[in-house]
């Protein structure tokens, strides 16, 4: 199939129509009304800043059904420990920024100026939101992840971690808080054998998409998340 090219038009051709690596489009912007509407077709940006704007549907998609998530015994002994504290909302601007610091093993960065700009606006409006994981003897935060969320979705952008453990502790308390909540899934986008061993998996498209389109008929719990208390349960 080609790769289409995007224009002013807020539409997005059919998921299936993508690429065997999942690329489905080129083009457009990141406009909020884009962003949503992406969002809620199983479509998603993902590029590199000297590149034009990239839209990825997988097949497979990688997914947490949040009832799935595995907490290694290492794990809840750190839980256990109390050395972290969680919260929503916090300092979603650091979270992402702290996101696009360039990891050990690479030197460059997707998250742009023009991600943060866009996905800022999108937490203004109460779409996008951050779990921050600070350590509980200082308050420093050493961890974290954004993502958007709508109907019952969570879907996850990226996460850091400056101490051992941090960004897994996130993740954990995404999917403990996502279940009571009664989410349906978070959605993690790629592969990766680290959100592998907690607990994703990997679903066809279609199935997926099937999910999606009964979550778009729910509500939005849009606005702040900091009311929310984040305290593990083992």
């Amino acid at each position: 199939m080609p790769v289409f090219l995007l224009n002013e038009s807020l539409a997005f051709p059919p998921p299936h129509y993508a690429e065997a690596d999942g690329l489905l489009a080129v083009g457009g912007d990141l406009s909020t009304e884009r962003l949503l509407l992406a969002y809620k077709k199983g479509v998603f940006p993902w590029f590199n800043p000297d590149e034009p704007i990239l839209w990825w549907s997988p097949d497979p998609r990688c997914v947490l059904l949040p009832s799935q998530v595995l907490i290694s015994k290492s794990m809840r002994q750190v839980l256990r420990r109390g050395q972290f504290i969680f919260s929503f909302d916090n300092d979603f601007e650091t979270v992402i920024r702290l996101c696009q610091a360039p990891r050990a093993y690479s030197d460059s960065t997707w998250i742009s100026e023009e991600i943060i700009e866009a996905y800022c606006k999108l937490h203004e409006l109460g779409y996008a939101h951050s779990l921050e994981v600070r350590l509980a003897d200082s308050g420093a935060l050493v961890g974290g992840l954004y993502g958007v969320s709508l109907g019952k979705a969570f879907f996850g952008e990226s996460m850091f971690s400056k101490v051992s453990n941090a960004s897994k502790a996130a993740f954990i308390m995404l999917a403990q808080w996502a279940q009571e909540q009664q989410f349906s899934m978070v959605d993690c986008q790629m592969h990766t054998a680290h959100l592998e061993r907690l607990g994703a998996t990997m679903l066809q498209r279609s199935l997926f998409l099937k999910m999606l389109l009964r979550n778009n008929q729910l509500p939005t719990m849009q606005g702040s998340w900091a009311h929310f208390v984040l305290e593990p349960h083992l």
